[in-house]
C-alpha cells in the first residue's frame, strides 16, 4: 500500500517518464469515491485512520522546496503529476493548486508537463473542468462502457453514469488523455466483445487525443485478478489504431 508525502519522486512512470508526484489527500490515509479491485493503494476501508487534506498554501511551500532541489541537482522532471492516495480532485483546493503548480513549473521546469490522473467522476464540475483545461496532461480514466461493469471494477460511491461521464469527455474537445485498465476477473473481462467493443465504440465518440491502455503492474486489494501482455493489448485496440488514434500500451 502506497502512502505518500504531499511531494514525492520523482520517479520513473510507465507513462510519464521521470514523474516528480503531488499527493493532495491524507499522508496516510485514503479519500477516494472509487473503491477500485485492482487499487495499488488498497481498498478505502483499510486507509481511514488519516483524513486531512493539505491545503494550497501546504502544497506551494513542498513543491517549491521539491523543484529548487531538483533543479540544483540537476535532476530531470519530465511531468509533474497528480496521482497519491484517491482522487486528487476531490481537495476543495484543487483549482487553486494547479494555478499554483503551473506557476512554480515555469519557474523553475518550464519543459515539464503538469498532469492529473483522475477517474472523471466530478469533471462535469466547472471548477475542475476549468482547472483540468489548464494542465498539459488530463489523464481521465474509463476503464469499462457500461455502469453494471464500473460497478464491479471502481465499484464507485454515490451516482456514476457511463453516459454522463461520456458527455462531460465530450466538453474536452478530444484535448485529453484516455486512461483504461485491461484486466480479466472470475466475472469480468476487458477482451470479450461486448466490453471491448463498447469501449471502442465511447474511443470514437469522445475522440481523445491519446490514449493510456495499461494493465495491473502492482499487487491488487483483490486476489484474483489477471493481467494482459503487452502484445495482447496491441492486438485487441489494434482497429482503433488503425483508425487513427494515438494509444500508448503499457505492460
Amino acid at each position: 500500500m502506497m502512502r505518500e508525502e504531499l511531494v514525492f519522486g520523482p520517479i520513473h512512470s510507465r507513462r510519464l517518464g521521470s514523474s516528480l508526484g503531488i499527493n493532495l489527500l491524507p499522508r496516510n490515509g485514503k479519500i477516494c469515491n472509487f473503491d477500485c479491485i485492482y487499487c495499488e493503494c488498497g481498498w478505502n476501508k483499510d486507509g481511514r485512520n488519516d483524513h486531512r487534506l493539505p491545503t494550497a498554501a501546504e502544497l506551494h511551500d513542498a513543491l517549491e522546496a521539491k523543484l529548487m532541489e531538483c533543479a540544483a541537482d540537476g535532476t530531470q522532471i519530465d511531468s509533474i503529476t497528480f496521482s497519491g492516495d484517491g482522487e486528487p480532485t476531490l481537495n476543495p483546493e484543487f483549482a487553486e493548486i494547479i494555478d499554483i503548480t503551473i506557476a512554480l513549473r515555469d519557474k523553475y521546469y518550464p519543459t515539464a508537463k503538469v498532469s492529473v490522473l483522475t477517474n472523471a467522476t466530478r469533471i462535469g464540475r466547472d471548477a475542475v473542468f476549468n482547472a483540468l483545461r489548464k494542465v498539459d496532461n488530463p489523464i481521465l480514466k474509463l476503464d469499462a462502457p457500461s455502469d453494471a461493469l464500473v460497478a464491479r471494477i471502481n465499484q464507485p460511491t454515490g451516482d456514476y453514469s457511463v453516459r454522463q461521464v461520456v458527455e462531460d469527455m465530450k466538453r474536452f474537445k478530444g484535448d485529453f488523455v484516455l486512461q483504461t485498465i485491461f484486466l480479466k476477473s472470475p466475472d469480468f473481462d476487458s477482451s470479450s466483445p461486448e466490453v471491448l467493443d463498447g469501449w471502442m465504440d465511447i474511443v470514437r465518440e469522445v475522440r481523445p487525443r491519446e490514449i493510456m491502455v495499461y494493465t495491473i503492474d502492482r499487487e491488487t486489494p483483490a486476489k484474483n485478478l489477471q493481467k494482459f501482455t503487452p502484445a495482447r493489448m496491441r492486438e485487441l485496440v489494434q482497429p482503433l489504431i488503425d483508425e487513427g488514434f494515438v494509444i500508448q500500451i503499457n505492460g
